[in-house]
């Protein structure tokens, strides 16, 4: 199992610069793969192991700026939060399903 974080993180700053006068390119994609079938997503510790791996994945995809860069930082910022909004979403349909795969499940020896 494996959740999929594809953020176009070009695409948190479009408020910030002037539209061209041409069509843009696409922003670039970043994609990062977060795999969690190796958890127990009905244990504490497997949910806190997932959301450390989510937490990893968010700020690889957002990357960091320098302290002299504020408009690079307030990027990042937005690029944090609006990602982190889309995981949790893919984050809670995750632990649902974990949920449901824990039902009891009967078998007969006859």
């Amino acid at each position: 199992m494996k959740i999929l974080l594809s953020i176009a993180a070009a695409a948190a700053a479009f408020g910030a610069a002037p539209a061209p006068a041409r069509d843009p390119a696409p922003a670039p994609v970043e994609v990062q793969v977060v795999r969690y079938a190796d958890l127990d997503l009905a244990t504490s510790e497997g949910r806190s192991a997932l959301d450390r791996r989510l937490a990893l994945a968010v700020r690889d995809v957002c990357g960091s700026a320098s302290d002299a860069d504020l408009h690079g930082k307030n990027v990042v910022r937005q690029c944090l939060a609006q990602t982190a909004r889309a995981v949790s979403e893919r984050r809670e349909a995750a632990l649902a399903s974990a949920a449901a795969d824990r039902s009891v499940r009967l078998a007969s020896g006859r």
